[in-house]
């Protein structure tokens, strides 16, 4: 059994920025992002928990596309899974802080 070359979070994220250079492979992960929070949130609301299903399929439907025709690699989520779901996450926080920052409004 080889040993996996990222045993930490930290060392890790550098490579899964590397494998998403292209533009809209990183829109996909966004859109994809996006509508998985919107469907926890309209699952809570009129809870209907057999949408639930449709989470991994939004998830990685958005990413692979992204991955697959845009980006032309394997994701990393294939060796790395919670790695990649959790560096899915901070890359759409990262996404969302700089499209929305708060600061002073400017004179």
């Amino acid at each position: 059994m080889s040993e996996k070359k990222y045993q930490d979070f930290k060392s890790f994220y550098p490579f899964y920025l590397s494998q998403h250079q292209d533009a809209t492979c990183r829109r996909l992960h966004y859109v994809g992002s996006g509508l998985i929070i919107a469907l926890i949130v309209l699952t809570l609301i009129n809870q209907q928990w057999w949408q639930l299903w449709l989470l991994p399929v939004i998830g990685y439907g958005f990413a692979w596309v992204g991955h697959f025709v845009f980006e032309k690699n394997r994701p990393a989520t294939f060796e790395y899974p919670l790695y990649s779901l959790l560096a899915d996450w901070v890359m759409f926080a990262q996404m969302l802080k700089k499209q929305f920052k708060l600061g002073k409004p400017s004179s």
